[in-house]
């Protein structure tokens, strides 16, 4: 099956690195114009230099602070006053881990403003155009805690799940427009976020962070961490014509993880 992207244009946030990298290379390898985005300007310069050009294609970089709710609000609000998108994948760094009762109150606000009103707000932002156009893509970044909570991410189980339900109600609102919403519930990536997580982990248990990630492995049915390049083939299929008849989904991506249908 041959995806073709080419002519669209696809706005990726969180691709200075990790899932967000693989889906912007894998976006530039079908066909389509990328514009990056995070807040790492050295890390964004080198990966534009490296997208695919094999349909003439022009990539960009944003550079953002997801973190910073209104520097966030100001900055895309700008992008959008002179670019349109058809492609758009929501994904930002996740929160701080720790369990309910290391979190305040202050911790789930930033948390909200994070995961929440950035993906929010940027939809809104790119929906006006792809209304127009009669056509568009917009794919979620989520967690498969949002099915089955994990207890060291209190912060990410809460939010995400919301932006999953925010997500199936846009579909629906959205439908009769042929633009599609999904959302992918993400498991073990061999990611910097999982080293770091691991990390934290190994600490808190006394152990060393290679046992961590045996551990890890050894709860996946496939017995390994996904690639990266794994994540971008399945974003790519969704932002294609090929799934058109897909929205309002939750699609995991685990290698069997999850135990709930």
């Amino acid at each position: 099956m041959n995806i073709s992207l080419s002519g669209k244009k696809a706005l990726v946030g969180g691709s200075s690195g990790g899932i967000g990298k693989a889906i912007a290379m894998q976006l530039a390898e079908s066909g389509a114009s990328v514009t990056l985005m995070s807040r790492s300007v050295d890390k964004l310069q080198k990966i534009v230099k490296e997208l695919p050009i094999n349909y003439g294609q022009k990539h960009n970089f944003l550079v953002v602070d997801f973190s910073n709710f209104e520097a966030y609000k100001k900055a895309i609000t700008i992008f959008f006053d002179s670019n349109s998108i058809d492609i758009l994948i929501n994904n930002t760094q996740g929160p701080s881990a720790g369990n309910t009762l290391e979190k305040s109150i202050a911790d789930y606000q930033q948390a909200f403003d994070l995961l929440f009103k950035t993906v929010v707000f940027t939809t809104e932002l790119a929906l006006k155009q792809m209304q127009e156009n009669k056509w568009g893509r917009i794919i979620n970044v989520a967690s498969v805690s949002v099915k089955e909570p994990l207890s060291y991410l209190a912060l990410s189980n809460s939010i995400r799940a919301a932006v999953v339900t925010w997500a199936k109600s846009l579909a629906t609102d959205v439908g009769e427009d042929r633009i599609t919403v999904n959302s992918i519930l993400t498991g073990y990536f061999d990611t910097e976020r999982i080293t770091q997580l691991n990390a934290k982990k190994a600490e808190q248990f006394g152990i060393s962070p290679l046992k961590v990630r045996k551990e890890m492995e050894l709860k996946v049915p496939v017995k390994r961490i996904g690639n990266p390049n794994e994540y971008g083939y399945l974003a790519t299929f969704l932002a294609s014509d090929k799934a058109a008849y897909i929205t309002g989904t939750q699609i995991p991506i685990d290698g069997g993880l999850l135990k709930s249908l």
